[in-house]
């Protein structure tokens, strides 16, 4: 958790190797899955891999952040404490979770994190986080720049150190829905979102149908949103609050990581060089050798969602794939190959590049190359991996975009990025020899000392030189000179060998007092008597799937408290997913956008629509106040099936009935 003043980039891992790459890229915190509960079903981490991982980042003052962050049964609990132990003592620095059960078990003295899944949205709800023990929380991805700032000032002085981290996702994927406020996978398939295992139905195509059953949109992905991308509005966001920058992606490869958080590791840097009164949460400066650019990388094309309000082009209705950048545009067309000639002549193909192109029906085609001839003048002969056959509607004057550059790729799969401390060294003169002070920019101080007869140096005039070119030879460790004094009344002839044993036992030195310096962040402690919970009730939509979850919520002056819906309990038509996102708006069609009508005091009505995809159909109805779109439907028979199963093997028990008011007063 950072200090006021401190800014903390999140980066996400997949494994500990991309979390290493992350930490050297930059990043002053990762945040990755443990052995289990992690909310993503496929990047879970061995413990050894999470220690591995822990090291590797103090050495910078970095923290990883480990997600414990599904809901959880009641049988899972047990095994959920014993997993916080045992990352605790793999020195992970804080868990990530959702499940508020947690909190009723013997933990260990670890920093909590809500999880961007405890859906926090309003000022009431994020102080009441902060009052039960949350030290750092993840604000809704749909909040404007204003309502983060009232959060902010919910929370307390922004000065105070003990108030609790506003953190904020500024990158990646985005979910449509309020996050842990969507049902519809569990719902088709069982697989529940708020237990790692999303189906994403978000990005399948759907027909759209009006009331009266005509069609208002074919085969588009309504539901699909484009990536996020908040690099024009750092310093904004710094001003509104947050200061943890969290970047999606714990399914995302290395390269990702390398790329996207080198990215915004050089805003961050130029933001802290124009603003000395911020300062970046970790340790060490980084350089890199490539120039880091978002494009490269998978996405749907980039929005900044609703930071700076509502807008009508935040969705990548047309595909949920990467449309790539546009390179230049069909020339001829042959029976194996195709020619195009490049909007930048300098551009470069490679074998294997993926390019790619919209149809006639506005269908994106992959075209990739298999072997490409550079004709010159940024004319380019390209053999693709597809028979020509299969590329339809590819014709002269097509514009090919190129999503995927080989050579891009080879150049991240090398060593990309060097971080290193700086450090300053003082050579002094003992009774008996030398000695080595040195300093890191954090404060930290070791030293090293030498028995060594002093001899005057041959050549007196070249010998300072080098011996600050010994002393400097820092290379194989994470620090890099400052400055070297040589703090010495006479010339000393120093052997390089004496001179490289000198630096080598101090800088060893050195790190063993960064160690040794290294402190866990501190657990905060729930106000008392416990803080009251903001509602009085709560429905499925609160995610209580356990007994210790729903004693939390109880014990908080909750009088009414509905079982997940993962318990089957809601065999209806009930909100599969509350989203901001609203189709009617992005499709022109809410009222509110008619002519002459104002605000909405209750007179603005839109009627649902439905989607449907194969035999799924679902029903869109808008809550025009807040602006909000619910997307309705029920639970299938196969699933309410599966779950007795499930809840028969895992003896699940929760209470199916809902409680007397009276046995939860005071």
């Amino acid at each position: 958790m950072p200090l006021p003043h401190q800014l903390e980039l999140l980066s996400p891992a997949r494994d500990a190797d991309i979390g290493i790459e992350a930490v050297n890229h930059g990043a002053d915190a990762v945040y990755i899955g443990g052995p289990g509960f992690g909310a993503r079903a496929s990047a879970g981490n061995a413990l050894a891999d999470i220690e591995r991982l822990c090291r590797h980042a103090h050495r910078f003052d970095a923290r990883i952040f480990v997600t414990l962050n599904t809901i959880l049964r009641d049988d899972e609990l047990e095994p959920a404490r014993q997993l916080a132990w045992q990352l605790y003592e793999a020195g992970a620095d804080a868990l990530i979770i959702q499940d508020m059960g947690l909190l009723q078990l013997d933990l260990p003295p670890i920093q909590l994190h809500a999880s961007t899944q405890t859906d926090i949205r309003t000022p009431e709800k994020a102080r009441f986080l902060q009052d039960a023990g949350l030290s750092q929380i993840v604000l809704a991805r749909e909040l404007d720049l204003q309502e983060i700032a009232a959060i902010r000032d919910a929370l307390g002085a922004a000065t105070d150190p003990a108030r609790c981290t506003l953190e904020f996702f500024i990158h990646g994927a985005l979910c449509v829905a309020y996050s842990g406020q969507c049902y519809i996978s569990h719902a088709h398939t069982g697989r529940s979102a708020n237990r790692g295992d999303c189906s994403q139905a978000c990005r399948l195509p759907y027909q759209v149908l009006d009331a009266q059953g005509r069609f208002v949109a074919h085969d588009a992905h309504v539901l699909s949103m484009k990536d996020n991308n908040q690099s024009f509005n750092l310093r904004p966001l710094i001003d509104a609050g947050v200061r943890s920058f969290k970047i999606e992606g714990r399914y995302k490869d290395m390269g990702y990581v390398k790329n996207i958080t080198a990215h915004y590791r050089r805003l961050f840097d130029e933001i802290l060089d124009e603003r000395p009164e911020l300062t970046r949460a970790s340790s060490g400066r980084c350089t890199f050798t490539f120039t880091p650019d978002p494009n490269q990388n998978f996405n749907r094309e980039f929005t900044d969602y609703f930071v700076n309000g509502r807008k009508d082009d935040i969705g990548a209705f047309d595909t949920p794939k990467n449309p790539g950048q546009p390179i230049g545009f069909v020339t001829r067309v042959g029976s194996d190959l195709f020619e195009l000639m490049a909007d930048d002549a300098a551009l470069q193909l490679s074998n294997g590049d993926g390019l790619c192109y919209w149809d006639a029906q506005k269908e994106l085609v992959g075209a990739q190359s298999n072997r490409v001839e550079d004709l010159g003048d940024g004319a380019w002969r390209v053999f693709p991996k597809d028979p020509m056959a299969q590329l339809h509607d590819l014709r002269q004057g097509t514009v090919i975009n190129r999503n995927r550059s080989m050579d891009w790729a080879r150049t991240l799969e090398k060593k990309s990025a060097d971080r290193r401390i700086g450090v300053w060294l003082k050579l002094s003169e003992t009774a008996d020899g030398l000695q080595l002070c040195v300093t890191d920019e954090d404060g930290n101080a070791a030293s090293a000392q030498t028995q060594l007869a002093h001899a005057a140096p041959k050549d007196e005039a070249n010998n300072d030189a080098k011996l600050r070119e010994s002393l400097a030879k820092l290379g194989e460790t994470i620090f890099t000179p400052i400055d070297i004094v040589l703090d010495v009344p006479r010339p000393w002839f120093v052997p390089a060998s004496v001179a490289n044993a000198l630096r080598r036992d101090a800088i060893a030195a050195l790190e063993a007092a960064r160690a040794a310096a290294w402190q866990r962040l501190p657990r905060a402690e729930p106000v008392q008597p416990p803080a009251p919970y903001p509602e009085d009730s709560l429905t499925y939509l609160a995610n209580v799937f356990n007994h210790a979850a729903r004693d939390f919520y109880a014990q908080h002056g909750v009088k009414v408290i509905d079982a997940a819906y993962e318990s089957h309990e809601e065999e209806g038509e009930v909100s599969l997913m509350i989203t901001k996102h609203c189709v009617r708006f992005s499709l022109s069609l809410c009222p509110k956008q008619a002519k002459g009508v104002i605000g909405v005091k209750g007179t603005v009505k839109a009627e649902p629509l439905q989607l449907v995809n194969g035999k799924e159909k679902l029903t869109l109805r808008f809550d025009c106040k807040p602006c909000e779109m619910h997307v309705v439907g029920k639970i299938k028979r196969g699933v309410m099936q599966q779950g007795a199963r499930e809840a028969a093997e895992h003896a699940l028990r929760f209470y199916r009935t809902r409680p007397a008011p009276a046995a939860f007063s005071d």
